[in-house]
Protein backbone atom coordinates (compact mmCIF):
# COMPACT_ATOMS: atom_id res chain seq x y z
CA UNK A 1 0.00 0.00 0.00
CA UNK A 2 1.37 3.05 -0.61
CA UNK A 3 2.14 6.55 0.96
CA UNK A 4 -8.14 6.27 0.09
CA UNK A 5 -42.78 8.50 12.74
CA UNK A 6 -45.49 10.58 12.43
CA UNK A 7 -45.98 13.65 15.00
CA UNK A 8 -42.21 12.62 16.90
CA UNK A 9 -39.51 14.61 16.30
CA UNK A 10 -36.49 12.29 14.22
CA UNK A 11 -33.95 14.02 16.76
CA UNK A 12 -35.70 13.01 19.30
CA UNK A 13 -36.18 9.55 18.44
CA UNK A 14 -32.17 9.08 17.84
CA UNK A 15 -31.49 10.35 20.72
CA UNK A 16 -33.14 7.15 22.43
CA UNK A 17 -32.02 5.20 19.79
CA UNK A 18 -28.97 2.79 21.24
CA UNK A 19 -25.64 3.05 19.21
CA UNK A 20 -24.21 0.53 16.99
CA UNK A 21 -21.93 -0.11 14.07
CA UNK A 22 -21.73 2.61 11.51
CA UNK A 23 -21.14 1.50 8.35
CA UNK A 24 -19.15 -1.97 9.08
CA UNK A 25 -21.22 -5.00 9.81
CA UNK A 26 -19.61 -8.36 10.81
CA UNK A 27 -22.31 -10.14 10.11
CA UNK A 28 -21.92 -9.07 5.74
CA UNK A 29 -19.81 -10.52 3.09
CA UNK A 30 -20.39 -7.46 0.83
CA UNK A 31 -18.44 -4.40 3.27
CA UNK A 32 -16.56 -2.24 1.13
CA UNK A 33 -13.48 -0.31 2.76
CA UNK A 34 -11.82 2.17 0.49
CA UNK A 35 -8.64 4.57 1.63
CA UNK A 36 -8.75 8.12 2.07
CA UNK A 37 -6.00 10.45 2.80
CA UNK A 38 -2.95 10.05 0.26
CA UNK A 39 -3.95 11.53 -2.82
CA UNK A 40 -2.28 8.72 -4.31
CA UNK A 41 -3.53 9.18 -7.87
CA UNK A 42 -1.14 12.63 -7.92
CA UNK A 43 -3.56 15.30 -8.69
CA UNK A 44 -3.32 18.37 -7.18
CA UNK A 45 -6.15 20.46 -8.85
CA UNK A 46 -9.48 19.80 -10.25
CA UNK A 47 -11.86 17.05 -9.78
CA UNK A 48 -9.73 14.37 -9.48
CA UNK A 49 -7.54 15.47 -6.89
CA UNK A 50 -8.32 14.43 -3.52
CA UNK A 51 -11.53 16.05 -2.14
CA UNK A 52 -12.62 16.68 1.41
CA UNK A 53 -13.49 13.26 3.51
CA UNK A 54 -17.29 14.25 3.25
CA UNK A 55 -17.02 14.47 -0.09
CA UNK A 56 -17.00 10.99 -0.44
CA UNK A 57 -18.82 9.59 2.62
CA UNK A 58 -22.30 10.60 0.20
CA UNK A 59 -20.98 7.48 -1.88
CA UNK A 60 -23.27 4.57 -0.97
CA UNK A 61 -21.40 2.04 -2.00
CA UNK A 62 -18.91 2.89 0.45
CA UNK A 63 -19.19 1.69 3.88
CA UNK A 64 -15.43 1.68 5.45
CA UNK A 65 -12.99 4.78 5.53
CA UNK A 66 -9.47 3.97 6.75
CA UNK A 67 -7.78 7.76 7.26
CA UNK A 68 -4.10 7.00 5.99
CA UNK A 69 -2.21 7.77 7.77
CA UNK A 70 -1.03 8.19 11.47
CA UNK A 71 3.11 8.13 10.20
CA UNK A 72 4.52 8.04 13.46
CA UNK A 73 3.05 6.44 17.26
CA UNK A 74 5.54 7.53 19.70
CA UNK A 75 5.41 11.18 19.29
CA UNK A 76 2.68 11.12 16.76
CA UNK A 77 2.29 12.96 13.41
CA UNK A 78 -0.25 12.73 10.67
CA UNK A 79 0.09 12.87 7.00
CA UNK A 80 -2.70 13.31 4.70
CA UNK A 81 -2.03 14.44 1.78
CA UNK A 82 -3.27 18.22 0.45
CA UNK A 83 -5.98 17.82 2.69
CA UNK A 84 -3.37 19.04 5.57
CA UNK A 85 -3.61 22.00 3.77
CA UNK A 86 -7.25 23.10 5.88
CA UNK A 87 -4.95 21.78 9.09
CA UNK A 88 -3.08 24.25 11.16
CA UNK A 89 0.10 23.20 12.58
CA UNK A 90 0.17 23.61 16.81
CA UNK A 91 2.61 24.67 18.63
CA UNK A 92 4.80 22.38 20.30
CA UNK A 93 3.24 19.44 18.66
CA UNK A 94 3.58 17.58 15.69
CA UNK A 95 0.26 17.42 15.10
CA UNK A 96 -2.55 19.78 13.14
CA UNK A 97 -5.37 21.36 14.26
CA UNK A 98 -8.26 20.12 11.38
CA UNK A 99 -11.67 21.53 11.71
CA UNK A 100 -12.90 20.22 8.34
CA UNK A 101 -11.78 16.84 9.52
CA UNK A 102 -13.70 17.22 12.50
CA UNK A 103 -16.86 18.09 10.79
CA UNK A 104 -16.36 16.03 8.24
CA UNK A 105 -15.61 12.80 10.22
CA UNK A 106 -18.98 13.86 12.38
CA UNK A 107 -20.92 14.08 8.96
CA UNK A 108 -19.79 10.69 7.84
CA UNK A 109 -20.77 8.81 10.63
CA UNK A 110 -23.94 10.64 11.58
CA UNK A 111 -25.33 11.71 8.54
CA UNK A 112 -23.79 8.95 6.04
CA UNK A 113 -23.64 5.64 8.25
CA UNK A 114 -19.74 5.43 7.66
CA UNK A 115 -17.28 3.54 9.97
CA UNK A 116 -14.27 6.12 10.21
CA UNK A 117 -10.96 3.97 11.26
CA UNK A 118 -7.52 6.04 11.74
CA UNK A 119 -4.74 4.21 9.68
CA UNK A 120 -1.25 3.74 11.94
CA UNK A 121 1.70 2.81 9.61
CA UNK A 122 2.13 3.63 5.86
CA UNK A 123 5.48 3.03 3.67
CA UNK A 124 7.04 5.83 5.48
CA UNK A 125 6.49 4.70 8.83
CA UNK A 126 9.28 3.90 10.27
CA UNK A 127 9.69 3.66 14.00
CA UNK A 128 9.74 -0.07 14.02
CA UNK A 129 7.33 -0.58 17.11
CA UNK A 130 8.18 0.15 20.89
CA UNK A 131 11.26 -0.75 22.63
CA UNK A 132 9.08 -2.25 25.33
CA UNK A 133 5.73 -3.63 26.22
CA UNK A 134 5.31 -0.89 28.71
CA UNK A 135 6.37 1.85 26.36
CA UNK A 136 3.96 0.22 24.03
CA UNK A 137 0.99 0.81 26.59
CA UNK A 138 1.48 4.11 26.86
CA UNK A 139 1.83 4.99 23.63
CA UNK A 140 -1.19 3.45 22.97
CA UNK A 141 -3.19 4.93 25.63
CA UNK A 142 -1.70 8.61 24.22
CA UNK A 143 -3.33 7.70 20.96
CA UNK A 144 -6.56 6.68 22.60
CA UNK A 145 -6.28 10.60 24.13
CA UNK A 146 -5.66 11.86 21.04
CA UNK A 147 -8.41 10.07 18.64
CA UNK A 148 -10.53 8.36 21.24
CA UNK A 149 -13.27 10.39 23.48
CA UNK A 150 -10.98 12.05 25.78
CA UNK A 151 -11.83 15.31 27.60
CA UNK A 152 -7.92 15.56 28.34
CA UNK A 153 -7.35 19.42 27.63
CA UNK A 154 -3.32 17.88 27.85
CA UNK A 155 -3.24 16.75 24.41
CA UNK A 156 -3.86 18.48 20.94
CA UNK A 157 -6.29 16.56 19.26
CA UNK A 158 -6.68 16.85 15.25
CA UNK A 159 -10.55 16.10 14.87
CA UNK A 160 -11.45 18.46 17.96
CA UNK A 161 -14.49 16.83 20.12
CA UNK A 162 -14.83 14.00 16.92
CA UNK A 163 -14.36 10.02 17.89
CA UNK A 164 -13.28 7.77 14.87
CA UNK A 165 -14.53 4.33 14.82
CA UNK A 166 -11.76 2.04 15.32
CA UNK A 167 -8.09 2.09 14.48
CA UNK A 168 -6.38 -0.20 11.52
CA UNK A 169 -2.90 -1.36 11.22
CA UNK A 170 -0.54 -0.90 8.10
CA UNK A 171 2.76 -1.70 8.82
CA UNK A 172 4.84 -2.61 5.64
CA UNK A 173 8.08 -3.24 7.67
CA UNK A 174 9.01 -5.34 10.78
CA UNK A 175 7.20 -3.80 13.77
CA UNK A 176 8.04 -4.78 17.61
CA UNK A 177 6.32 -5.11 20.74
CA UNK A 178 2.74 -4.22 18.57
CA UNK A 179 1.02 -7.10 20.33
CA UNK A 180 0.43 -5.09 23.61
CA UNK A 181 0.05 -2.04 21.58
CA UNK A 182 -3.09 -3.25 20.10
CA UNK A 183 -4.29 -5.07 23.05
CA UNK A 184 -4.44 -2.15 25.15
CA UNK A 185 -6.13 -0.24 22.25
CA UNK A 186 -8.21 -2.81 22.18
CA UNK A 187 -8.97 -2.91 25.69
CA UNK A 188 -9.48 0.64 25.69
CA UNK A 189 -12.35 0.62 22.93
CA UNK A 190 -13.84 -2.33 24.44
CA UNK A 191 -13.88 -0.38 28.52
CA UNK A 192 -15.89 2.75 26.24
CA UNK A 193 -17.92 0.78 24.26
CA UNK A 194 -19.48 -1.12 27.93
CA UNK A 195 -19.92 2.74 29.13
CA UNK A 196 -21.43 4.47 26.13
CA UNK A 197 -22.63 2.04 24.01
CA UNK A 198 -20.17 3.11 20.91
CA UNK A 199 -19.04 0.05 19.19
CA UNK A 200 -15.28 0.16 17.29
CA UNK A 201 -13.29 -2.06 15.63
CA UNK A 202 -10.13 -2.75 15.25
CA UNK A 203 -8.13 -3.97 11.68
CA UNK A 204 -5.08 -4.99 9.87
CA UNK A 205 -3.63 -4.54 6.50
CA UNK A 206 -1.31 -7.57 5.82
CA UNK A 207 0.34 -8.35 2.56
CA UNK A 208 -1.18 -11.48 1.03
CA UNK A 209 2.09 -13.75 1.61
CA UNK A 210 1.30 -15.77 4.81
CA UNK A 211 2.68 -15.28 7.81
CA UNK A 212 2.59 -11.20 7.13
CA UNK A 213 6.11 -10.53 8.24
CA UNK A 214 5.24 -6.99 9.63
CA UNK A 215 1.50 -8.47 11.75
CA UNK A 216 2.69 -11.57 12.22
CA UNK A 217 2.66 -11.23 15.98
CA UNK A 218 -0.51 -10.02 16.18
CA UNK A 219 -1.97 -12.39 13.60
CA UNK A 220 -0.92 -15.32 15.45
CA UNK A 221 -3.72 -15.84 18.15
CA UNK A 222 -2.28 -12.84 20.32
CA UNK A 223 -4.68 -9.68 18.87
CA UNK A 224 -8.44 -9.60 18.30
CA UNK A 225 -9.31 -8.14 14.82
CA UNK A 226 -12.83 -7.40 13.77
CA UNK A 227 -11.81 -7.28 10.17
CA UNK A 228 -8.59 -7.74 7.99
CA UNK A 229 -7.76 -6.55 5.30
CA UNK A 230 -5.53 -8.28 3.14
CA UNK A 231 -3.44 -6.56 0.36
CA UNK A 232 -3.61 -8.98 -2.68
CA UNK A 233 -1.63 -6.63 -4.96
CA UNK A 234 2.20 -5.94 -5.26
CA UNK A 235 2.86 -9.80 -4.61
CA UNK A 236 2.66 -13.30 -6.22
CA UNK A 237 -0.87 -14.08 -4.41
CA UNK A 238 -2.63 -11.11 -5.55
CA UNK A 239 -5.80 -11.10 -7.29
CA UNK A 240 -3.69 -11.66 -10.80
CA UNK A 241 -2.66 -14.72 -10.11
CA UNK A 242 -5.75 -15.94 -9.64
CA UNK A 243 -6.87 -19.02 -12.41
CA UNK A 244 -10.27 -18.68 -13.29
CA UNK A 245 -12.37 -21.54 -13.25
CA UNK A 246 -9.94 -23.78 -11.11
CA UNK A 247 -10.50 -25.30 -7.91
CA UNK A 248 -6.89 -25.47 -7.10
CA UNK A 249 -4.65 -22.04 -6.69
CA UNK A 250 -1.41 -22.27 -6.89
CA UNK A 251 -0.71 -18.92 -6.20
CA UNK A 252 -3.61 -16.78 -5.10
CA UNK A 253 -4.05 -17.82 -1.66
CA UNK A 254 -7.45 -16.26 -0.14
CA UNK A 255 -8.36 -20.14 1.37
CA UNK A 256 -5.11 -19.48 3.35
CA UNK A 257 -6.36 -16.68 4.86
CA UNK A 258 -9.88 -18.25 5.46
CA UNK A 259 -8.12 -20.83 6.88
CA UNK A 260 -6.33 -18.78 9.42
CA UNK A 261 -9.35 -16.84 10.54
CA UNK A 262 -11.04 -20.44 11.31
CA UNK A 263 -7.81 -21.82 13.60
CA UNK A 264 -6.11 -19.29 14.57
CA UNK A 265 -7.76 -16.28 14.54
CA UNK A 266 -8.34 -14.97 18.25
CA UNK A 267 -11.85 -13.69 16.97
CA UNK A 268 -13.04 -16.59 15.17
CA UNK A 269 -15.62 -14.41 13.61
CA UNK A 270 -13.39 -11.70 11.75
CA UNK A 271 -13.85 -11.04 8.13
CA UNK A 272 -10.71 -11.07 6.26
CA UNK A 273 -11.63 -8.43 2.86
CA UNK A 274 -10.01 -8.82 -0.21
CA UNK A 275 -7.77 -6.07 -0.99
CA UNK A 276 -7.68 -4.61 -4.27
CA UNK A 277 -5.76 -1.75 -6.59
CA UNK A 278 -8.32 0.83 -7.69
CA UNK A 279 -6.42 1.69 -10.59
CA UNK A 280 -3.64 0.36 -12.86
CA UNK A 281 -1.50 2.62 -10.62
CA UNK A 282 -2.30 2.38 -7.35
CA UNK A 283 -0.70 -1.36 -7.23
CA UNK A 284 0.89 -3.87 -9.46
CA UNK A 285 -1.95 -6.71 -9.90
CA UNK A 286 -4.67 -4.50 -10.73
CA UNK A 287 -7.29 -6.53 -12.55
CA UNK A 288 -11.51 -5.15 -13.40
CA UNK A 289 -13.94 -6.97 -15.47
CA UNK A 290 -14.88 -9.94 -15.73
CA UNK A 291 -11.57 -11.16 -13.64
CA UNK A 292 -12.01 -9.42 -11.05
CA UNK A 293 -15.86 -10.57 -10.91
CA UNK A 294 -14.64 -14.14 -10.81
CA UNK A 295 -12.09 -13.23 -8.05
CA UNK A 296 -14.42 -11.71 -6.13
CA UNK A 297 -17.05 -15.10 -6.23
CA UNK A 298 -14.08 -17.52 -5.86
CA UNK A 299 -13.26 -15.34 -2.29
CA UNK A 300 -17.11 -14.77 -1.81
CA UNK A 301 -17.59 -18.91 -1.85
CA UNK A 302 -15.58 -18.96 1.93
CA UNK A 303 -17.00 -17.98 4.75
CA UNK A 304 -14.83 -15.39 6.28
CA UNK A 305 -15.15 -13.57 3.54
CA UNK A 306 -16.26 -10.15 4.76
CA UNK A 307 -16.07 -7.82 1.08
CA UNK A 308 -13.59 -5.72 -0.63
CA UNK A 309 -10.99 -3.24 0.42
CA UNK A 310 -9.46 -0.89 -2.16
CA UNK A 311 -5.94 1.73 -2.54
CA UNK A 312 -7.26 4.30 -2.67
CA UNK A 313 -10.33 6.89 -3.04
CA UNK A 314 -7.98 9.39 -5.28
CA UNK A 315 -7.49 5.78 -7.57
CA UNK A 316 -10.99 4.60 -7.32
CA UNK A 317 -12.66 7.94 -8.20
CA UNK A 318 -10.08 8.55 -11.43
CA UNK A 319 -11.35 5.04 -12.80
CA UNK A 320 -14.98 5.35 -13.48
CA UNK A 321 -17.14 2.47 -13.24
CA UNK A 322 -14.97 0.46 -11.04
CA UNK A 323 -16.54 1.44 -8.19
CA UNK A 324 -19.83 0.17 -9.57
CA UNK A 325 -18.17 -3.10 -10.70
CA UNK A 326 -17.15 -3.79 -7.38
CA UNK A 327 -20.44 -3.25 -5.73
CA UNK A 328 -22.12 -5.61 -8.98
CA UNK A 329 -19.74 -8.05 -8.17
CA UNK A 330 -20.31 -8.22 -4.18
CA UNK A 331 -24.27 -8.40 -5.05
CA UNK A 332 -23.46 -11.33 -7.75
CA UNK A 333 -23.43 -15.55 -6.49
CA UNK A 334 -20.39 -16.97 -5.18
CA UNK A 335 -18.33 -19.32 -6.91
CA UNK A 336 -19.77 -23.06 -7.12
CA UNK A 337 -16.21 -23.68 -7.96
CA UNK A 338 -14.16 -23.11 -4.81
CA UNK A 339 -11.05 -24.88 -2.83
CA UNK A 340 -11.43 -25.51 0.69
CA UNK A 341 -8.91 -25.48 3.90
CA UNK A 342 -7.72 -28.25 5.63
CA UNK A 343 -6.12 -28.07 9.29
CA UNK A 344 -4.29 -30.66 11.47
CA UNK A 345 -5.63 -30.49 14.93
CA UNK A 346 -2.43 -30.29 16.77
CA UNK A 347 -0.33 -27.66 15.18
CA UNK A 348 -3.24 -25.59 13.55
CA UNK A 349 -0.90 -25.29 10.30
CA UNK A 350 -2.27 -24.06 7.17
CA UNK A 351 -2.85 -26.44 4.15
CA UNK A 352 -4.99 -26.05 1.74
CA UNK A 353 -6.88 -28.43 -0.73
CA UNK A 354 -9.96 -28.50 -3.25
CA UNK A 355 -13.29 -30.13 -3.01
CA UNK A 356 -11.84 -33.45 -5.17
CA UNK A 357 -8.39 -34.12 -3.74
CA UNK A 358 -7.78 -34.29 0.39
CA UNK A 359 -4.41 -35.55 0.08
CA UNK A 360 -1.46 -33.64 0.63
CA UNK A 361 0.86 -35.58 -1.55
CA UNK A 362 1.86 -33.79 -4.73
CA UNK A 363 0.44 -35.11 -7.82
CA UNK A 364 1.54 -32.57 -10.44
CA UNK A 365 5.05 -32.98 -11.93
CA UNK A 366 4.83 -30.04 -14.50
CA UNK A 367 7.89 -27.44 -14.08
CA UNK A 368 7.42 -24.39 -12.37
CA UNK A 369 8.57 -21.11 -13.88
CA UNK A 370 9.85 -18.15 -11.69
CA UNK A 371 8.53 -16.29 -8.89
CA UNK A 372 5.69 -19.49 -8.83
CA UNK A 373 5.09 -21.53 -5.80
CA UNK A 374 6.98 -24.97 -6.11
CA UNK A 375 6.35 -26.51 -2.18
CA UNK A 376 4.83 -25.47 0.97
CA UNK A 377 2.82 -27.67 3.67
CA UNK A 378 0.03 -29.05 1.33
CA UNK A 379 0.98 -27.59 -1.53
CA UNK A 380 -0.29 -30.40 -4.38
CA UNK A 381 1.62 -28.71 -7.55
CA UNK A 382 4.71 -29.15 -8.94
CA UNK A 383 7.56 -29.03 -7.01
CA UNK A 384 10.49 -28.67 -9.71
CA UNK A 385 11.55 -25.65 -10.99
CA UNK A 386 12.75 -24.51 -14.69
CA UNK A 387 16.61 -24.26 -15.10
CA UNK A 388 18.11 -21.95 -13.79
CA UNK A 389 15.86 -21.64 -10.73
CA UNK A 390 15.63 -23.31 -7.54
CA UNK A 391 12.48 -23.74 -5.73
CA UNK A 392 13.29 -21.99 -2.12
CA UNK A 393 10.98 -22.18 1.48
CA UNK A 394 9.67 -19.05 2.02
CA UNK A 395 7.57 -20.58 5.19
CA UNK A 396 6.74 -23.66 6.60
CA UNK A 397 3.66 -22.47 3.90
CA UNK A 398 5.17 -21.34 0.59
CA UNK A 399 8.05 -22.32 -1.43
CA UNK A 400 8.85 -20.13 -4.48
CA UNK A 401 10.79 -20.59 -7.67
CA UNK A 402 13.71 -17.77 -7.41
Amino acid sequence: MSFHLKGLCLTSLLAFMPLTYAGFSSSSSSNVAVYWGQNSYGQGTGSLAQQRLSYYCANTAIDIIPLAFLTTIVDPSANFANAGDNCTAVSGSNLFSCPQLEEDIATCQTTYGKSILLSVGGATYTEGGFTSSDAAVAAASNIWDIFGPSTSSNVTRPFGTSVIDGFDFDFESSVQNMVPFANQLRSLMTASSSSTGKQYILTAAPQCPYPDAADGSMLAGAVSFDAIFVQFYNNYCGVQSYTVGSSTQNNFNFATWDNWAKTISLNPDVKILLGIPGNTGAGAGYESGTTLAAVVAYAKSFSSFGGVMIWDMSQVYSNTGFLDGVTSDLSAPASTTVGTTLTTSTTKLMTTATTTTGSATPTNTSLVSEWNQCGGQGWTGGTQCVVPYVCTAQSIWYSMCE
